[in-house]
């Protein structure tokens, strides 16, 4: 590879990380009572099958999404293979069961809005029905 080319390489591969590390995922959810306002903590418990005061029915983009790589960092601070492998444990003791799982972005926004008191993330800019309440948004 010529001194040229693997410059470009490495410039690009700068610009990547620095792109992905500017994308961000807000938290939403399908609430009667739209003053209910969680930290990243509350949220990382909510997802994680943690005992929660709001009542909240997680949901989650299936593995393999961008979005939900976004999530896992900024949000439940683990890597995909950590977070399996907590909800393969959870599963085979039977003590709890991982979120609700949806293929999609589109079918994130389609089981809010038909199940209320569930939260889900999405992608900072997607346009959001009126009967979403954002409640976080990632760094």
């Amino acid at each position: 590879m010529s001194k040229l080319a693997f410059a470009i390489f490495i410039i690009s591969f700068m610009f990547c990380a620095v792109a992905q590390g500017r994308e961000r995922v807000v938290v939403v959810a399908h609430l009667a009572n739209q003053s209910v306002s969680l930290s990243r903590g509350e949220i990382r418990n909510i997802f994680m099958g943690g005992v929660s005061e709001s009542n909240l029915a997680p949901v989650e983009i299936a593995s393999g999404s961008h979005v939900r790589v976004i999530f896992n960092t900024h949000v439940i601070g683990l890597p995909e293979s950590r977070i399996q492998s907590y909800w393969a444990q959870m599963k085979f003791s039977g003590r709890n069961k991982p979120p609700v799982s949806v293929g999609n972005i589109d079918e994130m926004i389609s089981y809010l809005i038909e199940n209320e008191a569930s939260i889900g993330y999405l992608p900072e800019g997607v346009e959001l029905p009126e009967s979403l309440t954002i409640l976080f948004t990632t760094d």
